[in-house]
């Protein structure tokens, strides 16, 4: 069986989610959640936080492969410098502390995987909530976490 950690990552709130593989049968949800940092600290300070909080995640749940979202920006983003200056901290401690280089995914394709390319995330937690047949689900960052870890453990790759 191989444990899977699916990632939507930001600098404000990073998305988690931890699937296990179960054979043939579709992967189990073990836990889900948000790593959220404060918008007053500076963004040292919040790659800090982020740090902290993912190598106790990682140590937590020791997962065998990572899945994370490859974001995309249109040049108006101003938030992109941060999100990927946290990217970097999320590749490097997956490295440091567990040696997986992990696996990115376009938005797109990810979303294609569970149905429908172009869904909001209401509509990511309503198709996750019944792939996996789940009484409710919360739908923020973690519920795109749920679908990364998934489609990943699923085969799907976009070799980026």
């Amino acid at each position: 069986m191989k444990r899977w950690l699916g990632i939507d990552p930001g600098l404000a709130i990073i998305g988690w989610a931890v699937l296990e593989e179960q054979g043939q049968a579709l992967p189990t949800i073990l836990d889900y959640g948000i790593i959220e940092t404060e918008k007053h600290l500076s963004t040292p300070q919040r790659l800090l936080e982020i740090e902290q909080d993912y190598t106790e995640l990682l140590t937590e749940f020791q997962p065998q492969a990572i899945a994370i979202e490859m974001p995309f920006f249109s040049r108006q983003i101003k938030a992109a410098g941060g999100v990927l200056q946290g990217l970097g901290v999320l590749n490097l401690v997956s490295w440091r502390e567990l040696q997986i280089e992990p696996i990115y995914l376009h938005q797109s394709s990810w979303k294609c995987h569970i149905g429908n390319a172009k869904a909001d995330k209401k509509e990511v937690a309503l198709l996750i909530q019944s792939i996996f047949n789940l009484a409710s689900i919360p739908i923020d960052d973690s519920v795109d976490a749920m679908a990364i870890a998934y489609a990943a453990s699923c085969g799907l790759r976009n070799n980026i």
